[in-house]
């Protein structure tokens, strides 16, 4: 009985998930700064949406981690709507911090590391066997630093092939160092998450494991 109940309430959370994730790409995607640059963006949200429900019930995530994904989603699906260096809440935080660029960008690349550590370190512990410790850190950490390369190879072929037409996807507002610092970035959050959320994390995969 407990089982089914926890069942039924990731269910209604991942429902939960999926009608905020839906009612934001109906948003962004109305008038979007450029349509090219909002389907690149919103790719991976509309990749991630099928596969939680088909993994739903054959291998739920914790609820830290859909939640992690669901936020990761909203700052994908922002990003599309207004491209990364558009984004008004980053000029506020422009304004606020005095910056020279909008780090709406760089906060993106926070979260490319933060939320596939906690992903990443899931599947490492559920599906790997990889126990808590030195050497699953040491992986998640990583295999986010590869996450991040690979998009930064996505993002040189999305130039080469679309030429200026890239300009909006990439948003180096003439920042010559933007790969590097988009890497640092992702490090940071994954860094990040691993000391913050470790301890949550470990509470919830025992929970999922003594359910099963």
């Amino acid at each position: 009985m407990e089982n089914a109940l926890r069942s039924l309430n990731r269910r209604k959370l991942l429902l939960i998930v999926t009608a905020i994730w839906l009612s934001s790409l109906a948003a962004s995607g109305w008038q979007p700064y450029d349509r090219a640059t909002w389907w690149m963006e919103v790719a991976p949200v509309l990749i991630a949406l099928p596969v939680l429900w088909l993994s739903a019930n054959r291998f739920p995530l914790t609820d830290l981690a859909l939640l992690l994904i669901a936020f990761h989603g909203i700052v994908l699906i922002v990003g599309g709507a207004y491209t990364y260096a558009r984004v008004p809440l980053g000029f506020a935080v422009q304004d606020w911090l005095e910056l020279s660029r909008n780090p709406y960008d760089r906060f993106g690349h926070f979260m490319q590391g933060f939320v596939p550590a906690i992903v990443l370190r899931e599947l490492f512990v559920r599906l790997g066997g990889i126990g808590p410790g030195k050497l699953l850190t040491a992986l998640v950490t990583a295999c986010c630093l590869a996450v991040s390369a690979a998009y930064e190879l996505i993002e040189f072929a999305a130039a080469m092939l679309l030429g200026q037409g890239a300009d909006e996807f990439l948003g180096t507002q003439g920042d010559v160092w933007d790969t590097q610092w988009d890497m640092l970035m992702c490090l940071i959050g994954a860094v990040t998450a691993l000391l913050v959320l470790t301890g949550l994390h470990d509470r919830q995969l025992r929970a999922i494991a003594s359910a099963r």
